[in-house]
C-alpha cells in the first residue's frame, strides 16, 4: 500500500515535469516565429525586400545584400521598431559600389620675373620630363618650381593638346597665370598696350588646336609714364596742353578743370598712369596753371618733380617775379622751379640754326650748322639708324661757336622728330621747336617727356604737332561692324549657291567668296560664326547634318583663300531658326541661307586703384575691402565661342568739352556677347 502511494505521487511529478518541458518548447518555438514574422513584415513594409530574417531563440538575425550602407542600418533600425535592439544581429552585406572615377586632373602655370612654378594634379602617364624640358627651353631659362603630384589614372581625352598648347603659350607671356584642363586652357595675363594686348590675342588664337577651348582675360594696366609729364602752354592760338599726366582720375579732373579756368576751349586729354613721383602732383598743377594764366602766355612743364615756367617774351618783370614768388610759396616741397623771363636781344641778322626736314616719304634732309666733324658724324649716323640710312641726307656744316648743348639740343630733337609722319625741327640758340603732322594721337605727350627727359630747365622748347586721322593705321581699319556693312552689301548685290541637295558650292560662287574674302582680309581677327540654315523640307536630321556640311564648306573656302580662321566657326543650325514662311517657295528659298554672324564680346569692368576706391568710399561712407579676389573672366573657347578680351578702357583718357566743363570718357563700350547680326544670307539654286 505504501508503494502504490510513492508510486502514483512519482509518476505525477514526472508527467507535470514533462508537459511543462513540452510548453516550454512549444512557447520558445512561438515566441522565435512570432518575431520573425513581426520584424520581416516590418521591414517589406518600409520596402525592404531584399532583406531575409531568421532566429535562433530569443536573437533576431538579418540577412542579405543592403543596396547601400544607409540601407542597411535603416533595416537595423527597422527590426529595432519591433524588438528589443540588442537582440538584432546584423549579418547583412552592402552592394559593391561602382568603380571610383579619375580624379580632375589640373595644372596652374604661374609665370613671373622670379621664374616658374607648377602647381597640381597630373594623370601618372603624362611626361613630366618632357613639360620640365619645355619650360626650361624658354628664353631666360627661368627657374622652375615643380608642387605637382600624379594619379594612376590614364590621362583624359584633350589632356595632351592642352598642355602643349600652355606650354606654346608662355613664349609669348613673360608674366601669366595658365590653367590648364582637358580641353581646355584659361590664359590670364598683362601687356604693356592695347596693341600689345591685341597681338597677344591673335598669336594665342592662331596657336590654340581646335580641340582646345581657349579663354583669354589679357588686360592692358594703365601705363607707366617717366617721367611722369605735364605741359601747359599758352600761346596766339589759346590754351593747350601738349601733355597732361594724373594718377587717378579725381587728379585728372582737377588738372582739366583748372585748364578750362585758364581759358582751354574744346577737347583735352589727360593720361591716367603710375609713376606719379608725389601724391601732390594735381595741387602743383593747378598752381602752374593758375600762375601761367596770370602771367598771359607761355609755357609751364613739368618733369617728375621738376617744374620748368616760361613766360612769354614781353611779360612785365614785376609780374613775372611776383607770380614766381607766389608759385615758390605755394608750391609742395618736393617741387623745383625753374623760371625764366625771355629778353628780346637785338641779334645779328644770321642766326645759327639746325633744321631737319621730315617728308611724308619719309626722307630726312639735314642742314644747318653742327660743331665738329664728331658731331656731324654722330648726328648722321643717329639720323641714319632713326630714318633710314637710304633715306637721310646730310648737308650740315661746321661751326665751332656753337653751345656746348647743341648736339644733345639736335638729337634729342630728331627723337622727338621721328615720332611725326612728317614734320621740321628747328634748333637756334635761343629754342628748338618740332612742328609737323602724325597719326599717332599720343605723339604731342610723347614728344613732351622726351623733351622734358633730355633737355635742361634752361633750354626752351614749343610743339607745334597736329594729329591727322587719315595717318592713323589702327583708326584706318574698319571696325567689325563696318566689315559687316560690306559684307551685307555684298551679299545683297550676289548670291552664293550650292549644287542641289550638296554641301559642295557651285563654281558661280567663288567670285563672291573672293570678295567676301577681301573683306575679311581687312578686318583682321574678328570673332565670326558661318552659320548654315535650311528649309524643313525632308527629315530634320538630314537637314541639319546639310546645314554643317554647307558652313564647313565656306569656312573651308575662306581658309583656301590664305585668310586666317581660327577665330571663324561653322555651325549648322539645320531648319530649327526659319526666317519666312516654309509653306511657300519664296519662304523655303529665304530659309535656304549661309549667315555671317559676328560675335561680340561681353565687357568686363576694370576694377578701380586702391586710390579711387578709397575716394569713391569716402564719399559714400563706405569702408574700402581688402580683399577683391580674382574674378573669373567669362571668356569662352577660341574655337567654339567669344572672349571676353575687350576690356574697359586700358590707358584711361578722358575728354573734357571745356564749354561745359563735361567729363565724357573715352573708350568704346563693347557690345553684348550674342548680339549677332546676320550680315549675309544667301539662297541655295534647290531644295534641301
Amino acid at each position: 500500500m505504501r508503494l502504490s502511494s510513492l508510486l502514483i505521487f512519482g509518476s505525477t511529478f514526472t508527467s507535470a515535469a514533462i508537459l511543462s518541458l513540452v510548453a516550454a518548447s512549444f512557447s520558445a518555438d512561438w515566441i522565435e516565429e512570432n518575431s520573425r514574422r513581426s520584424v520581416m513584415y516590418n521591414l517589406h513594409q518600409q520596402g525592404m525586400s531584399w532583406s531575409k530574417v531568421h532566429t535562433e531563440g530569443l536573437r533576431v538575425f538579418i540577412t542579405g545584400v543592403a543596396p547601400t550602407e544607409a540601407d542597411r542600418f535603416k533595416a537595423i533600425s527597422a527590426a529595432g521598431q519591433v524588438v528589443d535592439a540588442a537582440r538584432v544581429i546584423d549579418n547583412m552585406q552592402v552592394e559593391a559600389s561602382a568603380e571610383i572615377g579619375p580624379p580632375r586632373f589640373s595644372v596652374e602655370i604661374l609665370r613671373n620675373d622670379s621664374g616658374i612654378q607648377l602647381i597640381g594634379l597630373i594623370p601618372e602617364n603624362a611626361n613630366r620630363t618632357m613639360i620640365r624640358d619645355k619650360l626650361e627651353d624658354l628664353e631666360g631659362a627661368p627657374a622652375i618650381t615643380d608642387f605637382l603630384e600624379a594619379a594612376t589614372y590614364a590621362a583624359p581625352e584633350g589632356w595632351a593638346p592642352a598642355v602643349n598648347f600652355a606650354l606654346s603659350a608662355l613664349d609669348l607671356l613673360p608674366r601669366a597665370k595658365i590653367s590648364v584642363e582637358a580641353g581646355r586652357v584659361a590664359v590670364t595675363a598683362t601687356s604693356d598696350s592695347p596693341a600689345q594686348r591685341r597681338e597677344l590675342e591673335n598669336d594665342l588664337r592662331r596657336r590654340a588646336p581646335a580641340s582646345v577651348e581657349v579663354v583669354l582675360n589679357i588686360t592692358a594696366p594703365r601705363p607707366v609714364i617717366t617721367p611722369f609729364t605735364l605741359r601747359f602752354v599758352i600761346d596766339e592760338t589759346g590754351p593747350r596742353f601738349d601733355a597732361c599726366s594724373a594718377e587717378s582720375a579725381e587728379s585728372r579732373k582737377r588738372i582739366l578743370d583748372s585748364a578750362i579756368a585758364a581759358g582751354l576751349e574744346g577737347p583735352a586729354t589727360c593720361t591716367i598712369g603710375l609713376g606719379v613721383p608725389t601724391p601732390t602732383w594735381s595741387d602743383a598743377a593747378e598752381i602752374a596753371i593758375k600762375g601761367l594764366s596770370t602771367l598771359g602766355g607761355g609755357s609751364v612743364t613739368f618733369s617728375d618733380a621738376d617744374i620748368t615756367l616760361i613766360a612769354q617774351s614781353g611779360t612785365e618783370q614785376a609780374l613775372f617775379d611776383r607770380v614766381v614768388g607766389e608759385m615758390e610759396t605755394s608750391l609742395p616741397d618736393v617741387f623745383a622751379l625753374h623760371s625764366t623771363l625771355p629778353v628780346e636781344i637785338e641779334t645779328e641778322n644770321t642766326i645759327p640754326e639746325f633744321t631737319a626736314t621730315l617728308s611724308p616719304e619719309g626722307l630726312l634732309q639735314l642742314r644747318g650748322r653742327l660743331q665738329s666733324d664728331i658731331a656731324r658724324d654722330t648726328t648722321e649716323s643717329y639720323a641714319q639708324a632713326r630714318f633710314g640710312s637710304g633715306a637721310t641726307h646730310m648737308a650740315a656744316r661746321l661751326d665751332d661757336t656753337l653751345p656746348m648743348t647743341w648736339s644733345v639740343r639736335v638729337m634729342a630733337g630728331l627723337d622727338a622728330l621721328s615720332h611725326l609722319h612728317n614734320g621740321v625741327l628747328r634748333v637756334t640758340p635761343d629754342t628748338l621747336s618740332v612742328s609737323g603732322t602724325t597719326g599717332d594721337p599720343d605723339a604731342n605727350a610723347e614728344i613732351s617727356r622726351i623733351l622734358a627727359e633730355k633737355l635742361s630747365q634752361t633750354d626752351h622748347f614749343s610743339i607745334d604737332v597736329s594729329y591727322v586721322e587719315t595717318l592713323d593705321p589702327i583708326a584706318q581699319l574698319p571696325t567689325p561692324e563696318e566689315c559687316e556693312a560690306e559684307i551685307t552689301a555684298i551679299a545683297e548685290a550676289e548670291k552664293l549657291v550650292f549644287e542641289p541637295g550638296s554641301g559642295t558650292l557651285d563654281a558661280s560662287a567663288a567670285p563672291i567668296i573672293d570678295k567676301i574674302a577681301e573683306v575679311l582680309r581687312d578686318c583682321g581677327q574678328i570673332r565670326l560664326e558661318i552659320q548654315g540654315h535650311t528649309d524643313s523640307q525632308g527629315r530634320e536630321e538630314m537637314n541639319q547634318a546639310l546645314s554643317q556640311t554647307r558652313a564647313q564648306s565656306v569656312l573651308n573656302a575662306l581658309a583656301e583663300r590664305r585668310l586666317l580662321t581660327s577665330t571663324f566657326t561653322a555651325k549648322g543650325y539645320g531648319e530649327s531658326q526659319p526666317i519666312a514662311d516654309n509653306d511657300t517657295e519664296e519662304g523655303r528659298e529665304a530659309n535656304r541661307r549661309i549667315a555671317f554672324v559676328l560675335i561680340r564680346p561681353e565687357p568686363v569692368a576694370e576694377e578701380p586703384t586702391t586710390l579711387e576706391a578709397q575716394e569713391a568710399n569716402s564719399e559714400t561712407g563706405e569702408a574700402t575691402p581688402q580683399n577683391t579676389g580674382d574674378g573669373d573672366d567669362s571668356g569662352a573657347g577660341a574655337q567654339t565661342s567669344p572672349e571676353a578680351t575687350e576690356a574697359a578702357p586700358d590707358a584711361e583718357e578722358e575728354t573734357v568739352d571745356a564749354t561745359s566743363g563735361a567729363a565724357d570718357p573715352q573708350g568704346e563700350t563693347a557690345p553684348q556677347e550674342g548680339d549677332a547680326t546676320e550680315t549675309q544670307e544667301t539662297s541655295d539654286d534647290a531644295a534641301n
